[in-house]
Order: structure tokens, then C-alpha cells, then sequence
């Protein structure tokens, strides 16, 4: 905490000096203690500049104040007082600074600003009146004696500067940055501003030498906003606090507002439900705090700017007029702090929630054909930009009905949504019932939109208002719009999370494709007796067929995953037809989960390509997709997982993880919680998916019970899905792995019962075969393991194809067949080279290493990734299988290390002699050396014991 100064405000040429403007404000009661931004301002401190930046009500001045009288208040100051401060000078160690208070006020020009800086100084250096410290606007020797005094001082002067946006000119803060530059660092600023600061901070900031404190670090946190609740004595429930927060964006004034105003709420919950920017003492505050320090043209541009809610340049430009509005945007969110800037290319604004309702509020009051033009201006632009969701809102918010029934008609794949986050957006005034009946499309894009808003009762009843009118279309058009019901009704149903009705419509409007169109299966036909909206007779061209490929198969893919199944293929096509037809949205859905189940199924390369496009494809289109980006993380956390890249899959899953709705469950605690278990019940697969590859890595720590654990609630979660059985086997298998790692073998041929079994689950009976084999028994290992080789085993997973491959080499070389071994492994290295899929081998027991290592020597066309995967084996294992000496009793030479090396390779004794020019009975003198100093007795076996020794 900075060391507050003793300050005498003795007489000054000119007006007198305010004793008050030279000691920090006396805060407002109750003050609510925040600990962590007092420790930024001490941490900030020790540098020259630290900037509290912010617009009104965020609480920089009470922030400044509490931090520089934190060790006791000082008594009230008259002029020519001595204010005390919060401690003694004397005793005050030579580095910690001395501070002095200078509050700005409007129109502190340069004589009047270096006057109080004048007489803060002189606190806190000690100088007398007449000494190096200026009245006015200093020359500039007087500034170089001046820099001179602070640089020689023993104590660093801290000089607190509240509302320095006050200064208007330039000029008057020269002598200010000069100091600055020239004191040796003797002097340090701590400023509190709002916006408009005359100081050269893009030079600070590059330099390394400005501390930035922000609205995002002034906004209280969910305790903060309980503390202060309870420091007024307003009473709020836990889940109310946070919706307080969240609606007030954390804002210190709005929360001051709110707090007073609770304590007389007969409903106090309810009241924060309805909170406001149009609650009059908020509005109030706003209207004279915020938008009456800017200028009219300023707030004009937010007003208008408030019809949508967010903003980028050209949408600006496109509402306002104004060739400028994307400079005056940047100027807002940069020196205004008004808007929030989002991390996009180009970049979007958003208003504080409570300014926009205020804005909003305003906007109403504008005349009528002037807002209309607003939403006719906005609706244009996103159809344009191709946003078809908010132009379809702006255009029925406009009454421009036939417009909205055009883009929902070209459209409509699009104006489903995929995104968790709810969208809010007010009703627009229905349409008039001679304009739905003259066009009955105007009715089904009401129903799209309350649809896409989350407001399903209302999108049903525009359904239903649509469906009446059908009777009266003609036939080509009737037909088309008969589908497009049958659309919506499915959309509703997934929203509604009706997967039996997600079947029954997708199968309704699957009948409606062209005779010739390639089929799409559904599960299950519609049941009978199933009402169908949608008609029977062929419709639609090669357009359309791609358009119902695309929505129906990512729609049943969607409700399948929601039941446990893993439809990797649907997706596949989904996103193919999507792609060809142009519909972004509907392809970065399945390109997110194509991603994830076929990494799960070991297509490597394809899955990581898919992820890849998925996280190219969502900035800027205005989808929110966190979900999405969760599924394209996670998929590339399996792939660098199955590549044997802990450290890659670490980074992924902690990216995929917020997407996923998991906060702290998993992000270094692998107990779950009721938290992680709402995300298992919304996206299962996903979930599970996420707690095998958390489990593999938590093993990899040296830590498989924690996996274990993982693994347990994870096959709980999804224990009643209707089609988990493949999730859940790849569930028990990685668990029943898991208990073996452990040592216990017993509980894991438990967990493994049955898949010995004929038309067993392959990943159950592999796993129980590993852990058969295990525990010394080959023989029924031998019998349990599948036929890895089959045609019908091209559909399993590639890791459980490799797992098998591995086993049955294994077993081979047990049996004394060294050859076979050879063969299959070679087999087994062809499919797992082109997806570089390296666990399986470099986590592999050691029996597979010392395979590796044979192979090397026997000649394989993959050299190259067996000599990595055995390195990597080595490097991997803990416990070597037999345990090697610590040393040699006689160490190799420079020249047989040399020969080691290539003893690893295929090359004879001849062709070793050649390679070093040396005789081959010189060679076989080394090689008959290393097997004597390694103990053994042939090259192979020299080969294994050098790698267990370090040496290759």
C-alpha cells in the first residue's frame, strides 16, 4: 500500500488551493474490501504508470481512494491544515514509496493543473515554496531540476491523479510525460480516467511500462456482489446474486442502485428479474454520468447502432450513414470504454446490457417510419452479409412480410438453431391475417423465428395459423410448402428434444425427395397412425435434395448422438451435402461432430482435417458455436491423444472443456460433480468421449485411479441411454484397462463378462484377451481374441484393429513363431502408418517394445516409425521387463558404439566394413567385444540390452 503523505496547503499565486482536491475522496459507505484489485494496484505501482481506466459509476475513484488510505482514514483538511497520514515517514523503509492526491477537475488549464501538481509534489518531497517544484507550466530547465530533485529523492514519489481526462490540452501534461521519462524512475503515476487521456500511453505500453486496470477487472465478481448486498442489508438468494451480476454486467454503480432499491422489494428476486436500463435511477445515472459527457453525434451513433445487438463498421455504416462509424466505434470501446470490443476479424461491439436497455428504451421513441427504416437498413445487411437468422428478424420487426417470406424460403436450413446459448429477442408483431392469407409463407417465418428465439409454443401456433391455408396454394407451390412445414415441425421437435417426433418428421419430409435422389436411411419408420403434413408425391430439384440431405441427416444426427449412438457416416454426408449446398451453418455442425466420431474411430488425418475446417468456419458469421469449437477441441485432443502427444491433448481438452459447460470439474480435478453430469445428460457422447481421453491421461501421469474413477461416473452417466452399447463398451474396456494397469486383474475380467462371447462387442473381447494374456494365460487369450483380419473388422475403431494386431503378434512370438510375429506386426504398422496413430505401440507393455525392437533387425519397409516408436517406448517406460544393470562393468568405445548403432539396422557385418572403411575382420573384433561387455550372445539380444541400457 502506498505510504499517504502529509500534506500542507499553504497560499499559492492566484485562486487558493483546495485542501480537498489534495486528499483522496472519502469514500461511500458501506465500502466493500477488494482484495485482488488493491493487489494489482500494488503490484502496478511498483511500475512508472498504472491506469485505472473506465466510464462513469465503475469505481475508480473509490477504488483509489480505499487503497491509498487503507492503514486509517485522515481527519477533514481545511486550508493550510495538516492533513495526517497513514503512517510515519520516518520509519518507512527507502524504497516504498511517499504518495500524494491530486483530484482534476473541468478546467484545470496549465497554470491552474501545475499549481496542484506544484503542491502535491512539495508533500511529498519536502521542497519549500521556492524550490524546484514550479507553480505554473514549467520551462524546460525548471522541469530538468525538477527531474533531478525526484531522481535524487530517497523514496519514490507515487503521485495519485483521479479524472485526469479532465485535461483538454495536450500541452498542459508535456511537463507531466518529461518527468516521467528523466526521473530516473523515482516517479510513478497512479491515474484514474474515464476516457481521452493526453498522455503517450501506446509508447508506455509498448515499452512494458503501463499497468491497465479495466472494466473487466473493476466489475464485481459474484462475491463481491453478495458482499455488497450484505453490507446494505439486502437479502438475495445465491442464484438471484449471480443474475444480478450477470444483468448489471458487474457494474459498481448499477449494483450500488440495486442495493438500495432491494431492501424496500416485497419480491426482491423478482425485481432483479426485471432490472433494467430503463429503471429510473439507472436511467437517470446513465443519462447524466455517461451519455451527456459525449458528444451528440456520439450518442446518436449508439442509439441507432442499439437496434441490433452487436455492431461491426460496415453494419454501422449501413444503420447511421456515416462514413466514419467504424472509427467512432473503435474510439468508444478504446478511449470511451463504452463498448465491449470482441477478439474478431473485422472486429463487433457490444453495449453494456443496461446502457443498451436505456438506448433501446430511446430507440422506441423515434418516429415510427424512422425505426422501421432501422430494421429495414439491418435486415438488408445481414441478408447480405449472409446472416439470414437476423435478417429474417429485422425484416418481420419492419413489416416488410414479403421480404421475411422470401428469406425464409431461400433459406430455411439455415433458421434452425444449433447453438445451447438462448437467444433474446423480443416477439415481432404478427402479421396481419390477410397478409398470411394471401401468403402463408409470411406465417411459417414467424414460426422459424420464435423457433430460432427458443420460443417454441409460439412457433407452433404460427404453425398451426400457416397450415390452415395450405388448401388454397396451388400444387407446385402447396408442395413446397407442405415440406417447409414439415422442416419446422421437425426443428421444433429437436429443440423440444422430441427425438420420436425428430424421427417421424425427418421420415415425412425424406418422402418428399425426387424419385431419382440417393436414399437416406432413417432408424425407424414413422409409427402408424402418424399424421403426415408432408405429401408423398415426388418435388424439388437437385437444390433441394441436397438442402433435405443436409438438415435431415444432421438432424437425426443430432438426436441420435442425444441417445449414446455414434452415427459417424450420417455426419459424414450431412456435411458433404451441406458444403455443395452452400449452408454454412448446417456444415460446421457436422463438420464438429463428423470431427469427433471419426477421431474416435482412429480416422486421424480425416477427423483432424475436419476440426480444422470447423474452427476456420465460426469467427465472425454471428453464431455463437461455442459448442461446436467444444466438439473440433476435442476431437483434436483424441487425435493428439492416439498420437501419443499428452501435452497437445492437454492443451485441446482444456479448450473444449468451457465449450463443453465444464468449469472446474475436469480442468485439474477429475472428481465430477453434479455440473459435469447436466453436460453428459445434454451431449453424451461428447462427455464420454471427453472422460477416455482424460482417463488415458491421467494414467499417463502415473495417476490410473483418478482415470478409473472417471470412468466409473462416465459409464453411470450414460448407463440409460437407449443407444450407449458401443459408447459404453469403449467405456469398459478403457476402465477394465485401467484396473489391470492397476494389478487388479480379477476385477477387470468382471467388468469384461461376456465378451468372450460370440458377436461380443471386438473392443470387450480385445481387452479381455490383453488382460487375459495378462495374467499368464496366452492360451485363452488366443482364444478370446477376435479375428482382427476379417472383412467384417475393417468397421472397427482402428485402435481396437491395432490393439488386436499387436496381441496376435505377441502371441505369436510366445509360440515360438518368430516369423508370423514379423508379418503380423508388419501388417499392423501398414494401417497404423498413415493415420500416425503411435499409443498403441509407445504405451504398449514390454513384450510389444521388444518386438519393436526385433523388427528392426528382421527388416521392415517402416524403419523409419518403428525406430521412433521404439525411442518412444523407452522413453515411455518405467519398469523395463527385465531389469537392467545400472552400468557396465567395462564401458563400450567410441568406435563399438559406433557398430552398436548400426547393428540396429538390416545391414551385414560386410556392409557395416564398407559403410566405416574398415576391414570386416575389424568389424567383427568390435561386434564380438560389445556382445562380451553386454552379455550376449547374438545381435538381437545386444540390440535389447543396449536400449534397456541407454546407449542406442
Amino acid at each position: 500500500m502506498p505510504e499517504q503523505n502529509r500534506v500542507r496547503v499553504g497560499p499559492a499565486p492566484g485562486p487558493p488551493l483546495l485542501a480537498s482536491r489534495l486528499t483522496p475522496a472519502v469514500p461511500p459507505e458501506p465500502v466493500v474490501a477488494r482484495p485482488r484489485l488493491l493487489r494489482r494496484l500494488d503490484e502496478g505501482s511498483g511500475g512508472p504508470v498504472t491506469l485505472v481506466a473506465a466510464p462513469a459509476g465503475w469505481g475508480k475513484t473509490t477504488l483509489l481512494a480505499s487503497w491509498v488510505r487503507l492503514g486509517g482514514p485522515p481527519p477533514d483538511v481545511e486550508p493550510g491544515a495538516v492533513v495526517p497520514d497513514s503512517g510515519d515517514l520516518s520509519v518507512s523503509p527507502a524504497d516504498d514509496p511517499v504518495s500524494a492526491w491530486m483530484s482534476v477537475e473541468v478546467g484545470d488549464d496549465g497554470d491552474r493543473l501545475w499549481a496542484y501538481l506544484a503542491a502535491a509534489l512539495r508533500s511529498a518531497t519536502g521542497s519549500a515554496e521556492d524550490g524546484p517544484v514550479p507553480d505554473r507550466p514549467p520551462r524546460r530547465d525548471q522541469l530538468e531540476a525538477l527531474a533531478a530533485t525526484l531522481a535524487a529523492a530517497d523514496r519514490p514519489v507515487l503521485l495519485v491523479l483521479d479524472d485526469l481526462h479532465r485535461v483538454a490540452d495536450p500541452a498542459a501534461l508535456t511537463g507531466l510525460e518529461f518527468l516521467l521519462r528523466h526521473a530516473g524512475r523515482r516517479l510513478r503515476l497512479v491515474i484514474g480516467a474515464r476516457a481521452g487521456l493526453q498522455l503517450p500511453l501506446h509508447r508506455l505500453r509498448l515499452a512494458g511500462e503501463l499497468t491497465e486496470i479495466g472494466p473487466d477487472e473493476l466489475a464485481f465478481t459474484d462475491d463481491e456482489v453478495a458482499d455488497l448486498l450484505t453490507a446494505h442489508a439486502a437479502a438475495l438468494p445465491a442464484t438471484a446474486v449471480h443474475r444480478l451480476r450477470e444483468r448489471t454486467g458487474g457494474w459498481p454503480a448499477a449494483l450500488r442502485i440495486a442495493a438500495l432499491a432491494i431492501r424496500g422489494q416485497p419480491d426482491p428476486e423478482r425485481w432483479v428479474g426485471h432490472l433494467g436500463g430503463d429503471q429510473p435511477e439507472i436511467a437517470g445515472y446513465l443519462h447524466e454520468e455517461v451519455l451527456a459527457t459525449l458528444d451528440p453525434a456520439e450518442v446518436d451513433l449508439l442509439r441507432r447502432t442499439a437496434v441490433v445487438d452487436t455492431v461491426c463498421a460496415d453494419l454501422a455504416e449501413a444503420l447511421t450513414g456515416r462514413a466514419d462509424a467504424g472509427q467512432a466505434l473503435a474510439d468508444l470501446a478504446g478511449t470511451g470504454g463504452l463498448l465491449h470490443r470482441e477478439e474478431t476479424r473485422p472486429p463487433w461491439y457490444r453495449c453494456e446490457s443496461l446502457l443498451a436497455d436505456l438506448l433501446r428504451a430511446d430507440l422506441a421513441r423515434l418516429p415510427a417510419d424512422e425505426l422501421r427504416e432501422l430494421h429495414v437498413r439491418a435486415a438488408d445487411w445481414y441478408a447480405g452479409a449472409g446472416r439470414p437468422a437476423e435478417a429474417l428478424r429485422y425484416a418481420l420487426a419492419a413489416g416488410r412480410w414479403d421480404r421475411a417470406g422470401d428469406l425464409f424460403v431461400a433459406h430455411w436450413p439455415e433458421l434452425t438453431r444449433y447453438d445451447r446459448d438462448p437467444v433474446q429477442a423480443p416477439a415481432p408483431v404478427p402479421p396481419p391475417t390477410e397478409v398470411i392469407r394471401a401468403d402463408p409463407e409470411t406465417a411459417l417465418a414467424c414460426a422459424a423465428e420464435r423457433a430460432y428465439a427458443g420460443d417454441l409454443t409460439a412457433a407452433s401456433g404460427h404453425l398451426h395459423a400457416a397450415a390452415g391455408h395450405a388448401a388454397g396454394l396451388p400444387v407446385p407451390r402447396r408442395d413446397r410448402f407442405l415440406r417447409l412445414v414439415t422442416a419446422l415441425e421437425l426443428t421444433v421437435a429437436r429443440l423440444a428434444d422430441d427425438r420420436g417426433e425428430v424421427r417421424a418428421a425427418a421420415a415425412r419430409l425424406l418422402r418428399t425427395r425426387p424419385a431419382q435422389a440417393t436414399p437416406t436411411r432413417v432408424p425407424d419408420s414413422p409409427p402408424a397412425g402418424v399424421a403426415s403434413s408432408a405429401p408423398t408425391a415426388a418435388g424439388g430439384g437437385a437444390a433441394d435434395d441436397l438442402d433435405l440431405r443436409a438438415f435431415t441427416g444432421t438432424a437425426l444426427g443430432l438426436a441420435e448422438m442425444a441417445d449414446g449412438a455414434l452415427p459417424t457416416a450420417r455426419f459424414v454426408r450431412a456435411r458433404a451435402a451441406a458444403r455443395e449446398a452452400n449452408r454454412p451453418r448446417t456444415e460446421l455442425v457436422g463438420a464438429s461432430r463428423a470431427a469427433l466420431l471419426l477421431a474416435v474411430r482412429g480416422e486421424l488425418r480425416a477427423a483432424e482435417q475436419a476440426a480444422r475446417d470447423a474452427l476456420g468456419m465460426s469467427p465472425g458469421r454471428g453464431w455463437s458455436c461455442r459448442l461446436d469449437c467444444g466438439y473440433a477441441y476435442l476431437a483434436l485432443a483424441v487425435v493428439a491423444l492416439l498420437r501419443d502427444q499428452p501435452d497437445e491433448a492437454t492443451a485441446n481438452l482444456a479448450l473444449a472443456l468451457p465449450a463443453l459447460d465444464v468449469t472446474g470439474a475436469w480442468s485439474g480435478n477429475t472428481e465430477l460433480d453434479d455440473e459435469w453430469l447436466a453436460v453428459a445428460s445434454s451431449e453424451p457422447v461428447a462427455a464420454a468421449v471427453a472422460a477416455l481421453c482424460r482417463a488415458q491421461l491421467c494414467r499417463d501421469a502415473g495417476d490410473p485411479a483418478a482415470g478409473q474413477r472417471l470412468l466409473v461416473r462416465a459409464r453411470e452417466a450414460v448407463a440409460d441411454l437407449p443407444s450407449a452399447a458401443r459408447l459404453t463398451g469403449l467405456l469398459r474396456a478403457a476402465e477394465a484397462e485401467l484396473r489391470a494397469a492397476r494389478g487388479d486383474l480379477d476385477s477387470a475380467r468382471d467388468l469384461l463378462t461376456g465378451a468372450a462371447d460370440e458377436g461380443a462387442d471386438p473392443v470387450l473381447a480385445v481387452t479381455l484377451a490383453k488382460v487375459q494374456l495378462l495374467a499368464g494365460d496366452a492360451a485363452a487369450a488366443e482364444r478370446t481374441l477376435p479375428n482382427w483380419q476379417a472383412p467384417a473388422a475393417t468397421a472397427w475403431p482402428l485402435p481396437v484393429r491395432l490393439d488386436a494386431g499387436l496381441l496376435d503378434a505377441v502371441l505369436a512370438e510366445r509360440a515360438g513363431d518368430g516369423r508370423r510375429a514379423g508379418r503380423i506386426l508388419e501388417q499392423t504398422l501398414d494401417l497404423a502408418g498413415p493415420q500416425s496413430c503411435r499409443r498403441v505401440f509407445t504405451r504398449a507393455e514390454p513384450p510389444v517394445r521388444d518386438l519393436l525392437a526385433a523388427h528392426l533387425d528382421a527388416g521392415t519397409a517402416h524403419f523409419a516409425l518403428v525406430s521412433d516408436l521404439v525411442r518412444g517406448a523407452e522413453q515411455r517406460t518405467t519398469e523395463p521387463a527385465a531389469g537392467p544393470r545400472v552400468g557396465l562393468d567395462e564401458p563400450l568405445t567410441e568406435r563399438e558404439l559406433t557398430i552398436l548403432r548400426y547393428l540396429q539396422s538390416i545391414l551385414s557385418n560386410v556392409e557395416i566394413a564398407s559403410e566405416l572403411s574398415l576391414s570386416v575382420n575389424t568389424v567383427k573384433t568390435h561386434v564380438r567385444n560389445i556382445y562380451r561387455k553386454l552379455d550376449a550372445t547374438r545381435r538381437r539380444e545386444a540390440v535389447r540390452r543396449a536400449r534397456e541400457l541407454r546407449l542406442i
